[in-house]
């Protein structure tokens, strides 16, 4: 863990090299923004794995599900070590309204997910959900240790398949629908079939999005895995990522 130099640390993760150009400018984003903030920044690599206590990481057969622990160990680290908050965003995580990305007087918080998408008979549906995307966390707040305990018994416990957001988004959307737990409304996650209307400029997928956000976005998970399932390609992306930042989205 780096020297303290600020109250706050941001911290962001990726295997290198990294897959497409796109997570770069992602990357860039959440660099200026704690910049701007003079908060401490800090990028890891496969390194993060190593708070992973090793019997679990052999249960766990995703990656995306070590990464999901392995963050909540390492923010937990930095608040030991004396940061008073600790920010979480995933690489693919871009901020296009710095201004408006604020973290909240609250002892911890979430993003939110508002996922757009086709059931099975064709009809768009809204999902509205919590992730891990983004996370922040206080000195002395109640939630980390509980969320991380009960990722870890889970993650033993665990005898069957493991989806890849088992302890991620469907863990936190399930205790969101019990406790209501705390929301920067503001830092959201765009699906597929959203991304492709923002780039054309319109659409039925955006509508409905928009209808179904509380507050205009300030930034947003891109969601890389679009890419690995080829429902986006990198150059859509790209398009993607050059409208939020030159504020021509229309979101």
């Amino acid at each position: 863990m780096r020297k303290i130099e600020s109250d706050t640390l941001v911290v962001q993760s990726h295997s290198s090299p990294l897959p497409f150009s796109w997570i770069e400018q992602c990357l860039e984003s959440v660099r200026d923004w704690s910049r701007a903030r003079s908060c401490d920044y800090q990028f890891l690599g496969d390194e993060i794995f190593n708070r992973v206590p090793v019997d679990l990481l052999e249960r766990i057969h995703h990656k995306v599900v070590a990464t999901d622990l392995a963050r909540l160990l390492v923010l937990k680290e930095a608040l030991a070590i004396g940061y008073k908050t600790v920010v979480w965003m995933d690489a693919d995580f871009l901020v296009f309204d710095p201004a408006r990305l604020v973290l909240p007087d609250t002892d911890y918080a979430l993003g939110r997910e508002v996922w757009v998408q086709c059931d099975s008979t064709g009809t768009l549906k809204v999902y509205r959900k919590v992730h891990n995307a983004f996370l922040m966390f206080r000195q002395n707040n109640n939630f980390l240790n509980f969320y991380l305990e009960t990722a870890m018994r889970l993650l033993t416990l665990n005898t069957g398949t493991m989806p890849p957001q088992f302890i991620g988004p469907k863990l936190l959307t399930a205790l969101h629908n019990i406790a209501q737990l705390n929301v920067l409304e503001c830092a959201g996650m765009l699906s597929p079939l959203v991304i492709k209307d923002i780039i054309r400029g319109q659409g039925p997928s955006l509508e409905k999005f928009n209808s179904s956000t509380s507050e205009p976005m300030a930034a947003a998970n891109l969601c890389i895995s679009s890419c690995d399932r080829n429902e986006l390609t990198a150059g859509e992306m790209e398009q993607l990522v050059d409208l939020l930042l030159t504020g021509c989205a229309t979101i």
